[in-house]
């Protein structure tokens, strides 16, 4: 791991200020939130499936 951060470097202020505009750009400012939303509800999504699986696993195991 630390191999590849000297070989990369950190990243910095100014990198991530050219990440954000590259993106504006390819996406367009009124495309962004509706991404950040499909990301935050496929996000909760995995959350609850994870959740919902733990219990039956337990079940299981009893058997």
């Amino acid at each position: 791991m630390n191999s590849l951060a000297i070989y990369f470097g950190m990243i910095g202020g100014p990198q991530i200020i050219i990440i954000v505009v590259v993106v504006l750009l390819l996406f367009g400012g009124k495309k962004i939130p509706e991404l950040m939303r499909g990301l935050g509800s496929g996000i909760k999504e995995f959350k609850n499936a994870a959740k919902e699986e733990k219990p039956e696993e337990k079940l299981e195991e009893k058997k």
